[in-house]
């Protein structure tokens, strides 16, 4: 007979193998309640671990619930319940629109007065702006006042010179000399029959009264003798022998500089010997931005244009006669029309080729959001940008008036309200060079930018901005 062996749990009764892996399976059953003890910290439950499938269920539990309870409710009472919800949403959007759009206060006493050099180069006492728009409001309220109705025609005040120059300056004492000197030589030669070599003084009152026309005058004609007359106690520039306002005038609007940036504009009158009141100097309380600066000034020009240009000289200001001609030839029969510089056409150049790649692509992101937010004129213009636009005298209390951005998306909405009237607009390639000094932080300026012009549309698209 073979051997005994030792019995294997193949050859135990059922029940004995049955036993067994009871018994295997306790102790592991043992091991992993041993392993989730030592992970639990004292006094906390036991949990199953949280799987995708725990997930999912619970969500269409979720869902199950709601449509339970949705199916027990009266379509009219839901229906009405969807309604206020979207009301009650739009008007909290509404609400934080408003909060969020800019309001501009208006400006303070002192800074609707202008300090200028003497022709004996003192330093004036401050004197009164001339303001249009004060007067053009004026007009509108009593047009209105006698039931005429809001869109009732009301003339702006006739020009006193031929071009006004507006430059926005925030702490630009180290710049802003240089981009008068280019912009004064050209004004001088091109737009002026006065020049301060030949000026005769009246000793009377210390102001030029007579000077002799060596000026192109850009097709205004040339005056000689001309005499002007006095506004305020300054000369004014228009001649009864020739066909309309001559001359120039320059307001320097100081943001709430902290440097010598206002000094710094007097001292150029007074080195140039300029004549009084040619250059205007405006100082205003708080840094209001280039858009709020260039707005101020907007509302005090005299001239048959008003052009602004950025204190940095950077964009070719000899491009300004391209500007006016551009404008002459597109105005429509009221007179109206806009010229914008425009550096599009040096996409290609060395200029912008060596700018970073962050600014680059900074600089074609907001093109793009231009085309998707702004209205189809205004997401015409290749560079709305571009600090060199100008104006033609009736065009004005279409725009200044009605502007709230103040910041560097005020541009845009010049052009936007420039559409809105039915202005036409030119767009002309100028000159222009990158200038050291630049204070426009790349990354937060063009995310500010982002969003102003995101709250600038929807303000205008949704009633929070109207005409007046």
């Amino acid at each position: 007979m073979p051997d005994a062996e030792a019995p294997s749990l193949r050859t135990l009764p059922d029940s004995a193998g049955i036993k067994h892996r009871q018994q295997q399976e306790e102790r592991h059953e043992t091991l992993i309640s041993a392993n989730r003890s030592d992970d639990t910290s004292p006094g906390q439950e036991k949990t199953q671990p949280l799987t995708m499938i725990n997930l999912l269920e619970t969500g269409r539990d979720i869902v199950v619930s709601v449509r339970q309870v949705v199916n027990g409710v009266p379509l009219p009472l839901l229906v009405s319940f969807a309604l206020m919800t979207l009301l009650g949403t739009a008007s909290l959007l509404y609400l934080g629109l408003f909060v969020v759009a800019p309001h501009p206060r208006p400006p303070l006493d002192s800074e609707k007065r202008f300090t200028t050099i003497l022709a004996d180069g003192k330093v004036s006492e401050q004197e009164q702006l001339p303001c249009w728009q004060d007067s053009f409001e004026a007009q509108k309220a009593a047009a209105l006042r006698k039931g005429l109705g809001p869109d009732a025609a009301v003339p702006i005040e006739p020009a006193e010179v031929y071009v006004s120059l507006v430059v926005p300056a925030y702490n630009e004492e180290e710049r802003l000399e240089i981009m008068l000197e280019e912009a004064v030589a050209y004004l001088q030669q091109e737009h002026s029959a006065y020049y301060a070599s030949e000026a005769s003084t009246d000793s009377t009152n210390g102001h030029d009264v007579r000077s002799k026309g060596k000026g192109k005058g850009k097709g205004k004609g040339k005056a000689k003798g001309d005499t002007t007359v006095t506004t305020n106690g300054f000369p004014t520039l228009p001649s009864s022998a020739s066909p309309g306002p001559q001359g120039w005038e320059v307001i320097v609007v100081s943001d709430g500089s902290t440097d010598s940036t206002f000094e710094t504009a007097l001292a150029f009158a007074r080195t140039h010997h300029l004549r009084p009141a040619s250059v205007r100097v405006v100082a205003l309380r708080d840094n209001r931005g280039k858009g709020g600066a260039v707005t101020h000034g907007m509302r005090h020009v005299r001239g048959r244009f008003a052009v602004f240009a950025d204190a940095d000289g950077a964009s070719r200001f000899s491009d300004l006669g391209s500007l006016i001609s551009e404008c002459q030839r597109i105005e429509d029969a009221d007179g109206r029309g806009i010229a914008v510089g425009s550096r599009a056409h040096l996409v290609g150049s060395d200029a912008v080729v060596k700018r970073s790649l962050v600014r680059n692509l900074l600089m074609h992101s907001f093109h793009l959001l231009l085309r998707l937010l702004t209205p189809p004129a205004t997401a015409s213009i290749k560079d709305t940008q571009c600090g060199f636009k100008l104006f033609s005298r009736a065009a004005l209390p279409h725009i200044i008036p009605h502007m709230h951005s103040e910041g560097w998306i005020f541009d845009v909405e010049m052009l936007m309200l420039a559409e809105s009237a039915n202005i036409p607009v030119a767009e002309v390639a100028v000159g222009w060079k990158e200038v050291q000094g630049s204070k426009l932080n790349v990354v937060w300026d063009s995310l500010g930018m982002a969003w102003g012009l995101a709250v600038l549309r929807a303000a205008w698209g949704l009633g929070v901005y109207r005409r007046r």
